[in-house]
Parts: C-alpha cells; structure tokens; sequence
C-alpha cells in the first residue's frame, strides 16, 4: 500500500480519489472547498494544504480545472513544491497548457522529483466506474511505478511520450470530442427540422457507419434534453483555447475547431457556459429556430 495525496475533489476528482481510497490505500486529501464527508473513509485524511499533502504522500495527484490552478497548487503560498522531498512524484490529470506543463515538470524535476501530467478522458460516468482513458508523459520509470495506481481510476492507459505530450494528446481528443458533437447536432437537427423523429434517426445510425460514442451518449443528452454537466462547455472552451494558441504557435490552422469553439461561445453568451458539452447542439437551435427535440 502507498501513501497518496490527492488535490482537486471536483465531479472528476472525488470519484477519482475515491477508487484509489477503496484499494485500501493512505490517502491525504486537499480541495479548495470542504473535503466531501463520503471519502473520509478507510485511511483517507483531510489535509489543510496542498504543502501538507506534499509533505505526507509519496505520489502527489492534481485533478484541478485549469492551467493557472495548477500553477497556483503547484508554486504558490503553501503549494505542493513547498512539501515535496527527494524521490517524491507529481501526477497531474488536469487538462492544461502543454507548454506550461514542460515548464512545471523542470521546476519539478529540479527538486528531484518526477512529474508526469496524465490527463483524462471519460467524463465523470468514466470516473465513477474507474474507466478513464489516461494520456501520460513523462519517463518511463515514473509511468510504471505509477501504472498500478491509473489502473484503479482507467481503462486505456497510454505512456504517449515526454512531459508534456500527454497534455498534447488530450488537445487532440477534445478537438476530436468538440467536432464530433457539432456534427451530432447538425445531424439531428437537421433530421428533426426536416420532420423526422430524431431518436429513431439516432436509432438508425447507430447501426451504420456514423455511428460513434458521442452519438450514443451525447445524442441521447440532446434528444432527452440532459444538459446537467458531465464535462461544462467552460471547460471545453477552455481546451479549445489551448489548441487553437497551440496551432498560432505551430503555424497550423485549425478552421473546424475554430467553428466549434465559435458554436460553444455562443453558449456560454447566453449563459449556458455551465451546461454539460452535448448542449452545443443549443447554439445550433438557436441560429435554426428550432430544437432538436
């Protein structure tokens, strides 16, 4: 059994801490909030900083919103690099900058730690049933001494490359997650528009080659009209943000994500920036005048 620390309790985190948790692992927690009374079970411990936590654990996890968060947990007043000691690792499963992310591993690296940035995709249904995907960079050593530990909270598990590569395959999944769900709700407002019912259209296509995860679920959410979020448009906003400062800085143009981080500002211009991702399909309705359901 190792002893854990783990910082960001939020709809991913909690779910998340709670496996490592029920492995009968000791596990220091901290969230900026009150730490949820359901995980003080087991040898779980509320901890009052992110530095108590470094200083307790051995494997320090970070599930936090996004890239300032991380920095401040990390190098701020009472943060982790404050507590950490030699041989000790950062794990960090937010999703964030990859450039930033390089510039916290060094930082880490510097007081003889390992880092590795390890986001994730699934949304809080992969979190409560222990299947994420993970995407991690970092070394070698690092990933398999922590693999046992991403085995408890995933499924698909992929050392991508070095740090910061692991946050740049994460970019990759949400532009592919973002277009995926503007083409759904075209699709079925589209069909819905044109006099068909949309759930038997959904039907249809989920037996044909169209057919994809974000069909199932987040189709399902816009015909039902479930918006309650899983994964908030705020977040992917801000991912679709980190890609298209990431394609400036290649000199890649990046047109479609452009259009959907378009599509989701609309949403969040009309105060749906809370609303799970599949709400998307809202800012479509809106241009249309008319809902998919």
């Amino acid at each position: 059994m190792s002893k854990l620390g783990f910082i960001g309790l939020g709809i991913m985190g909690a779910p998340m801490a709670a496996h490592l948790i029920a492995a009968g692992h000791e596990v220091f927690l901290h969230t900026r909030s009150k730490v949820p009374a359901d995980l003080l079970t087991g040898q779980a411990t509320a901890c009052r900083s992110a530095k108590e936590v470094a200083e307790k654990a051995d494997i320090i996890f970070l599930m936090l919103p996004d890239t300032p968060d991380v920095a401040a947990v990390l190098f701020g007043d009472e943060g982790v690099a404050s507590g950490l000691s030699k041989g000790k690792t950062v794990v960090d499963m937010s999703s964030i900058s990859p450039m930033e992310t390089k510039g916290f591993s060094q930082k880490i690296n510097a007081l003889g730690c390992d880092y590795l940035d390890a986001p994730v995709s699934g949304g809080e249904v992969g979190a409560k049933a222990g299947s994420l995907t993970i995407m991690v960079g970092g070394p070698d050593a690092a990933f398999e001494r922590v693999k046992p530990l991403f085995e408890l909270m995933g499924k698909n598990i992929t050392l991508v490359g070095g740090n910061g590569d692991g946050q740049t395959c994460k970019v990759a999944n949400q532009i592919i997650v973002a277009l995926n769900i503007a083409a759904v709700g075209e699709a079925l407002l589209f069909a819905s528009k044109a006099g068909a019912d949309p759930a038997k259209v959904r039907q249809a296509l989920m037996g044909g080659f169209a057919a994809s995860r974000i069909l199932e679920v987040h189709g399902e959410r816009m015909i039902k009209r479930t918006f309650n979020p899983g994964f908030r448009i705020g977040l992917h906003q801000k991912d679709l943000s980190l890609a298209l400062a990431g394609a400036r800085a290649l000199g890649v143009a990046l047109p479609q994500t452009a259009g959907a981080a378009q599509l989701m500002q609309v949403c969040a211009a009309n105060g749906m920036q809370d609303l799970d991702h599949s709400a998307l399909v809202r800012s479509l309705e809106i241009m249309a005048n008319h809902e998919v359901a």
